[in-house]
């Protein structure tokens, strides 16, 4: 079985490192099974897509698309057109997509159009927000999926509400976590750990990069203004997203506690999130990692595809508005983390049960 992997975007990267290990120690094994790695190229900053490369032990692309940034429809249409040759020269029985970036989207449909069997890794999760381009993805990708993997029941149910078939949909755990456990002893302090006197406990994580928080300047930094106000005597690390660092521009912002520092690799990120106090994001895939580390999060977004983080895991979901947070939060200061647990699968073996299962059908 020939099976072409893609990877566009950061979650991609670290959703499939342990399904590359788990494809080779089968090849160890004797298993009929290859694969070739296509970067899209929709991240392009070092670290935010080179540097996961080379951390998490991933073998480099066979072959880099290098599309980059443009609108959604222009990113979009540039991935299916560079992935379509891919294809042609590079035939294979099988493409696997992760997650539910742009790059997710756009090859699934160009793999289905040439006839190639499709399997969608993080299938079935919904926000019910069609303002998110995410939820197109999601929605588009499954409706032409043939092997659906799932990290929790919810989204398998998903699924079936979308008319999926049951046989195909397979709730083996999630990805993302078969590589924090596999790369948390590996995980270090960045290089300002010593200079800004970080300690375990004594500071916040914050990151932001989704249009309702940051596209608007004015409330962005109301936002900023707000969250350095509330913490106390916490530092704030905000590893500044590309797309935030370029609204905020040259403003000169006066703020306490937050410290704003480059994007990080994933093993200082993954060092700084589980030694943190809190977290504070808009991002889905951190309020997972946390979960897993114990670590309280509050995620400034109306609604999540990730609804396990809150009913089982360490998330919270207080909404856009600063003052939502501060309620929020300040309840938090007061009472501490809340009860919480691992949701099931999440056990670091999802990436294993795929590859078993992906093996099994194509040899029956």
């Amino acid at each position: 079985m020939k099976i072409t992997i893609v990877a566009g975007a950061r979650p991609n990267f670290i959703k499939i490192a342990p399904i590359i290990k788990a494809i080779e120690k089968k090849q160890q094994d004797g298993a009929d099974v290859s694969f070739r790695l296509v970067h899209t190229g929709q991240h392009y900053d070092k670290n935010l897509s080179d540097t996961f490369f080379e951390e998490l032990n991933i073998p480099h692309p066979n072959a880099n698309l290098e599309v980059k940034s443009g609108s959604q429809s222009v990113q979009t249409a540039a991935i299916m057109i560079a992935f379509e040759q891919e294809l042609i020269q590079n035939p294979c029985d099988l493409v696997l997509v992760v997650g539910d970036v742009n790059s997710t989207m756009a090859c699934a449909i160009v793999a289905k159009k040439l006839n190639i069997k499709v399997t969608h890794v993080e299938a079935g999760i919904r926000s019910g927000d069609m303002t998110m381009p995410e939820e197109i993805n999601r929605i588009v990708t499954d409706s032409i999926t043939d092997y659906f993997f799932t990290t929790s029941t919810w989204a398998g149910e998903n699924l079936l509400k979308y008319g999926a078939n049951p046989a195909s949909i397979h709730f083996v755990g999630n990805v993302m976590i078969d590589t924090l456990y596999q790369n948390l002893d590996r995980s270090s302090p960045p290089v300002f750990w010593s200079e800004y006197h970080l300690e375990t406990g004594n500071y916040i994580i914050l990151t932001l990069h989704r249009p309702a928080n940051v596209d608007e300047e004015k409330s962005l930094i109301h936002l900023l203004e707000g969250i350095d106000k509330m913490v106390g005597d916490k530092k704030i690390i905000f590893p500044i997203h590309p797309r935030t660092k370029a609204i905020l521009g040259e403003t000169n912002l006066q703020l306490k506690n937050i410290l704003f520092v480059d994007p990080q690799g994933y093993l200082n990120f993954m060092y700084l999130i589980k030694n943190s106090f809190a977290v504070i994001t808009d991002s889905g895939g951190i309020s997972e990692e946390t979960t897993v580390l114990g670590i309280p999060c509050f995620t400034m977004r109306n609604n999540t595809e990730r609804p396990e983080t809150q009913t089982i895991g360490t998330n919270t979901l207080v909404g856009t508005s600063i003052e939502n947070l501060e309620k929020i939060f300040g309840a938090f200061l007061v009472d501490g983390p809340r009860k919480a647990g691992i949701p099931a699968l999440w056990d670091g073996k999802a990436s294993e049960r795929i590859i078993d299962i992906l093996l099994n059908t194509y040899n029956q």
